[in-house]
């Protein structure tokens, strides 16, 4: 299915504080990238750390880079006026967004093989949750394995579709076993 068809799908599902959008055409996220009532209410004392929202809003940066193809500069200068990053790690928030956007040729081609379906026709969530999950896994290797896939399974519950979580937890586990496979192994002794 082509990104559009994709977007347009996705786009019935998705809404940022109670507005539904209609059209990806020049598209910019408002600030507040809230998916659905359920994640708002789900998530408002969960899992908040300042990395967490560094996540949230790198998930929200790749999302619009992934639909418009926007310049990193742009897009992270747009989030960074988005109502609530002042609590989110700034500087985990810039690893996040520039390192995904630099290497992503280089993480899809580590995470084609994992997958069951060419990565155009990933949903545009579960697509920037994989290149989060695999940027952390490859390059923050201070943050354990388990806790950069269950962070990629958390924004994908929250702002994906119904089973995209599933679908993440699988690839980037086997992502981790290929990139990290002394703490795979180690962590499966136990």
């Amino acid at each position: 299915m082509p990104l559009a068809a994709q977007a347009a799908r996705q786009c019935r599902r998705l809404s940022w504080g109670g507005t539904r959008i209609h059209q990806f055409q020049s598209f910019k996220a408002p600030a507040a990238f809230i998916m659905s009532n359920k994640s708002q209410h789900a998530n408002s004392n969960k899992n908040r750390t300042p990395r967490h929202r560094a996540r949230e809003f790198a998930l929200q940066g790749l999302y619009q880079w992934l639909l418009n193809h926007e310049h990193a500069g742009a897009i992270e200068a747009h989030i960074r006026e988005a109502h609530g990053f002042d609590k989110a790690d700034a500087e985990h928030f810039d690893a996040l967004l520039t390192g995904a956007i630099r290497d992503a040729e280089k993480l899809r081609a580590g995470l084609s093989p994992l997958i069951d379906r060419p990565i155009k026709e990933l949903s545009p969530v579960e697509h920037a949750a994989l290149l989060i999950g695999a940027y952390e896994l490859q390059n923050h290797i201070e943050i354990p394995y388990k806790v950069v896939i269950n962070e990629a399974v958390e924004l994908t519950k929250s702002f994906g579709g119904i089973d995209g979580h599933k679908y993440v937890n699988g690839v980037l586990d086997r992502f981790a076993a290929q990139t990290r496979a002394t703490e795979v192994e180690a962590a499966g002794r136990r």
